[in-house]
């Protein structure tokens, strides 16, 4: 029997000024997802709100599986507060999960799929995971034996369910929902403030921090979304970024609840299987990374399709160059892309331009600001002049609660209640936001946000590494890929091969080990000697320009 541990926001009891605020003026609908579920399976029980690979969902039909597993949940002794880790692709049993978690008081934890035993060990025992379900299998990965690796050194994890399986240590989640089924489930009252959801986002330092958000500031994201988006009762969403991420969890699993629209989920991206599904479903739109957008433009016109019903694409998560969006727009009827611009603390701060009149905005910016007081500052924090760069700060009701770690929301937060983003920008004149670069010392890899700290610190393992930085370079199809640039020690060997397995073998992400090696005698430094990454990212980009 494992003891039940404590989560660690209690800090989080006295709400911030900035959430007082937000509740005096009726900024949030306070209502629980749970709420929003009850009401629209009694409102059209057969409204069809998922549709995946392996079937269909309608209103009533999630409704009555996620009451069944939360009624197994209970039998399993889990209690309102206490912490759900999920690892799964975009499947259905995803929303499942989300749902049952939210009608029980439970704080559900997403964790991406491509993490491995480094990653989910790191998550699930920060967050004193009371349960973790987790895929069987997934493309080929046995997601059964990482969680079996890991159990052992987790001693809040009480119990651990298998997503299409089953074994005698891991009930299949199937089980799970068959032992509820036709029981009475006794709802508890759920505050729509209180923590529902727990999202890792890679720290700047190495630290993976914990992002707390409420129902309330999840249901003001998607309410202002889809009104900005026109997202009407009925349209099809579909949503190939994933599930565990910010962007594929609000408008994939929870917009179906507030937009009374549904969402097709892509358990893996396909240009082309994207077009199929999008002319047989009539899908309006979707928020995915920019790779994604330019894909399926060159499929649409390969196969000679415009894709008629297709009326917005919001794309982020990476630099999007301006000739993208109208390169895209030009390859169909009547969408729109445009870029937005957010973070898991965050979301949507921008929600982009999708009207046609505002298409060079939409090419041109990261998006309109909705919903949030943006300020631009210097080092000093002291506001800038409108058009001049500085570090962009953000606060609005669709806000984080705060890190689980007290000191780290601490450090993120002004004394005002800002969040310090860590993007560099400006505001335009026309009130759009301008993202020109980042103090955060982040890859972001086809959406992926990933630390270059965690890398480094590996690789500074190596008996051959005197010193390692590890920064971003132009990747074609992603974005930005990752380079390491390696100071050997006396007597070492510029082998790029064997460092790339030493990444490997620590059980980070295969997504985090570097494309490139660059061996070099020294580093250019700062007088404090600090490492200047800028003019190392430039040094790589002119090289990997010039195909060298």
């Amino acid at each position: 029997m494992t003891d039940r541990i404590a989560p660690p926001w209690h800090w989080l009891q006295t709400p911030t000024a900035q959430h007082r605020t937000c509740a005096a003026q009726s900024r949030w609908a306070a209502l629980t997802l749970g709420d929003r579920a009850i009401a629209l399976a009694s409102d059209a029980p057969d409204a069809l709100m998922f549709v995946a690979e392996a079937g269909d969902a309608t209103r009533a039909g999630l409704l009555r599986d996620a009451e069944a597993l939360a009624v197994a949940l209970a039998d399993h002794g889990l209690i309102a507060g206490d912490v759900v880790s999920f690892q799964t692709p975009n499947w259905l049993e995803a929303a499942v999960i989300n749902l049952a978690a939210a009608l029980s008081g439970l704080v559900i934890n997403p964790i991406v799929p491509i993490y491995r035993d480094a990653e989910v060990g790191m998550m699930l025992a920060d967050c004193r995971a009371r349960a973790f379900f987790v895929a069987a299998e997934f493309r080929r990965y046995d997601f059964a034996a990482m969680a079996r690796r890991l159990r052992p050194g987790l001693p809040a994890l009480a119990h651990v369910f298998l997503v299409r399986g089953a074994a005698d240590d891991m009930p299949g989640l199937a089980d799970l929902i068959a032992q509820g089924r036709g029981r009475r489930f006794n709802r508890p009252q759920v505050d729509p403030g209180a923590v529902k959801m727990l999202l890792y986002t890679s720290g700047t330092t190495g630290r993976p921090k914990g992002v707390l958000h409420s129902h309330n500031t999840l249901d003001r994201v998607m309410r202002g979304s889809a009104r900005h988006w026109g997202i009407a009762r009925g349209d099809a969403l579909i949503m190939p970024s994933p599930v565990t991420h910010v962007s594929g969890y609000a408008n994939g699993l929870e917009m179906p609840f507030v937009a009374q629209s549904r969402t097709l989920l892509m358990e893996a991206w396909d240009a082309n299987l994207a077009i199929d599904l999008i002319e047989e479903h009539q899908i309006v739109g979707t928020v995915a990374a920019t790779p994604f957008l330019t894909e399926l433009a060159a499929a649409a016109r390969a196969r000679d399709t415009r894709l008629p019903s297709l009326r917005f694409f919001a794309c982020g998560g990476a630099a999007v160059p301006p000739e993208v969006i109208p390169a895209a727009n030009a390859a169909f009827d009547h969408c729109h892309a445009f870029r937005v611009f957010g973070s898991s603390e965050a979301p949507l701060i921008s929600l982009g331009y999708p009207a046609p009149a505002d298409a060079m905005l939409a090419a041109t910016t990261d998006g309109a600001i909705i919903d949030y007081d943006v300020r631009v500052v210097d080092s000093d924090e002291r506001d800038v002049t409108p058009g001049e760069e500085g570090e962009i700060l953000a606060r609005g009701a669709a806000m984080f609660l705060g890190y689980a770690d007290a000191a780290q929301t601490a450090e993120a937060l002004t004394a005002d209640g800002y969040f310090r983003t860590g993007d560099l920008g400006c505001v335009t004149h026309e009130g759009a936001v301008l993202i020109t670069g980042r103090k955060k010392d982040l890859i972001i890899r086809g959406g992926e946000n990933i630390s270059a700290r965690e890398i480094e610190d590996v690789l500074h393992l190596h008996p051959a590494v005197a010193e390692a930085t590890v920064v971003a370079m132009p990747h074609e199809r992603l974005g930005e890929g990752i380079c390491a640039v390696v100071i050997l020690r006396a007597g070492g060997v510029a082998d790029a091969a064997a460092l790339a397995a030493h990444v490997a073998a620590s059980g980070l992400a295969k997504q985090k080990i570097p494309e490139r090696f660059d061996f070099v005698d020294e580093f250019p430094r700062t007088a404090a000697g600090k490492i200047r990454k800028d003019q190392l990212r430039a040094r790589i980009a002119e090289a990997v320009a010039a195909g060298r």
